[in-house]
């Protein structure tokens, strides 16, 4: 991950679940932030966590609706056999946006930024252990197992306190721990009933492949399996990416429904926008979490990066109609990169993100 001049040995003493977030202070916030004369940025307007020994009821006193955070990694991709870059997108993410003038249109105080994960020493340890591709595979997959648990964590502490968790991946591995957190959170489940929520997702793939160690590939599966997923939508999948098995089981799942981007696009069997009201209707009886896969763009950089994909503004269309026509549980963007590891680079990944958390608050 990129360096960033913020107090990374400012973590949470009472919070051994969270051993690898960083907190931020208004220092860290403000030093990213261009203060420019007679203009108001984000970054000025923003809360953070008062005490950072307490972050539950530091979450719970703020008058914020919404809890920032970033999962800068790319463990969940690399499990998935996919390209690494994934832990690049959140600095440069926030350079953007906390330089977004604060306006009628758009406020910052409705908006709490916590911090990030840092799971470099993880990626470090297997860096420097694995004795080949495979081992390295595996602990790849065995390394998400303790992301799951710290982003669960935290989405559970968000949403407990009534408050709509904001995620910048990182893989798209994070929607299972953000399924599962958000679901205990929001939701209160009887003795012999699991909480659970339902899910959109903008993106090229299902990511529902088998179980077969966590990877970024089979959150929905994973988060399905443990009882923390009841409906789930996918708008945009691109029929040459759907393995054989994972469609058989969607098509014989009455609580998974997708439509795919050749039906939208090449067949014109229905618009863009019917699709995703669709998607928000087939999701309505509950809360419903977010995703929105930047491989979904087309050509946005991401392990999976496409030249045939959805526009940007597309992508913003999608996010704003989702945030208003549903009951957000969380809202999650993933797989972006702005350095890919095979030398790739975009520049602009940080600033489309930026106008995309915008949206859905704005919505």
């Amino acid at each position: 991950m990129e360096n960033l001049e913020i107090n990374t040995t400012m973590q949470l003493p009472v919070t051994g679940e969270m051993k690898h977030f960083k907190v931020y202070s208004k220092e860290d916030v403000l030093s990213l932030t261009k203060i420019r004369r007679f203009e108001t940025k984000i970054g000025e307007r923003l809360d953070v966590l008062k005490d950072i020994t307490d972050i539950t009821d530091s979450i719970k006193s703020s008058t914020a609706k919404y809890v920032l955070f970033g999962v800068p990694e790319d463990l969940g991709v690399k499990g998935n056999l996919g390209i690494g870059g994934a832990d690049t997108l959140w600095i440069p993410f926030l350079q953007s946006f906390l330089n977004v003038q604060s306006n009628d249109f758009f406020d910052g105080n409705q908006i709490l930024l916590a911090g990030h994960f840092d799971f470099g020493d993880i990626q470090y340890l297997i860096d420097t252990t694995a004795k080949s591709e495979e081992e390295k595979i595996e602990a790849f997959r065995h390394a998400v197992i303790a992301v799951d648990d710290e982003v669960e964590h935290l989405a559970k502490i968000i949403t407990e306190a009534k408050k709509i968790p904001i995620v910048i991946g990182g893989g798209h591995n994070n929607t299972y721990p953000l399924i599962k957190g958000s679901a205990k959170g929001w939701h209160k489940a009887g003795a012999l009933q699991l909480a659970q929520i339902n899910c959109i997702n903008l993106d090229t793939h299902a990511d529902y492949r088998p179980l077969e160690g966590r990877h970024s590939g089979n959150a929905f599966r994973y988060a399905e399996e443990d009882g923390y997923l009841q409906k789930y939508c996918v708008i945009g999948l691109h029929e040459n990416y759907i393995p054989q098995n994972v469609w058989i089981d969607i098509v014989n799942n009455p609580f998974i429904d997708c439509i795919t981007y050749e039906d939208i696009f090449v067949h014109e069997k229905r618009t863009f926008m019917q699709a995703v009201s669709h998607a928000t209707s087939f999701t309505e009886d509950t809360l419903t979490g977010i995703d929105l896969d930047l491989d979904s763009i087309q050509n946005t950089l991401s392990s999976a990066m496409t030249p045939v994909g959805i526009s940007s503004t597309l992508a913003r269309q999608y996010v704003s109609f989702a945030a208003a026509d549903s009951k957000p549980a969380y809202f999650h963007i993933c797989e972006g990169a702005t350095r890919l590891s095979d030398g790739r680079t975009d520049a602009t990944s940080g600033k489309l993100i930026s106008y995309l958390v915008s949206d859905f608050i704005k919505g």
